[in-house]
């Protein structure tokens, strides 16, 4: 017998950087479909099986971080909006290096869904941290880890190629 899975994997749940940096969708659910049950079954899944000990919420206003919180993890709030501001992939990627600098940190990233917005603002990450040299290649990666392209608006949120 092996040992029994405790909680529920988020929907969209994915590493970008094994055991380092994941993205999801909103623990808990979004929407109509979010259920207090069913966020403490996704956090003790995100702290049990992958370890997770540090978010970072690009939702609005604090929604679940006090819950996080409960939970033993250290939380980061980077709202952004609709649109998607030059100021938001500045004050996301300092939030992002804070967070990964953190001792042991295993990282998710979350917002409503994981979007065009949200693979461009992890995929421009990997550039503008130094992680993957060439945005061409980080735009693969991100694609081949969503398992999906990106359009316009993701696409624009990484750094431009260097000659």
């Amino acid at each position: 017998m092996g040992k029994m899975v405790a909680g529920l994997k988020p929907r969209g749940y994915t590493w970008v950087i094994s055991d380092r940096l994941a993205v999801s969708d909103r623990v808990g659910g979004s929407g109509f479909q979010h259920r207090r049950v069913r966020r403490e079954e996704e956090i003790t899944w995100l702290v049990e099986e992958a370890g997770i000990n540090t978010i970072v919420s690009m939702l609005a206003g604090n929604q679940n971080l006090a819950a996080y919180r409960q939970a033993g993890i250290a939380t980061y709030s980077v709202p952004v909006a609709t649109d998607v501001e030059h100021e938001d992939v500045i004050r996301l990627h300092k939030t992002l290096d804070k967070a990964l600098a953190r001792n042991h940190a295993k990282v998710l990233v979350h917002r409503e869904v994981v979007d065009d917005a949200v693979g461009g603002l992890v995929g421009g990450y990997l550039v503008a941290s130094g992680m993957v040299d060439d945005p061409i290649l980080a735009l693969a990666v991100i694609q081949q880890i969503l398992g999906r392209p990106l359009g316009p608006e993701g696409r624009s949120l990484f750094p431009p190629s260097q000659p």
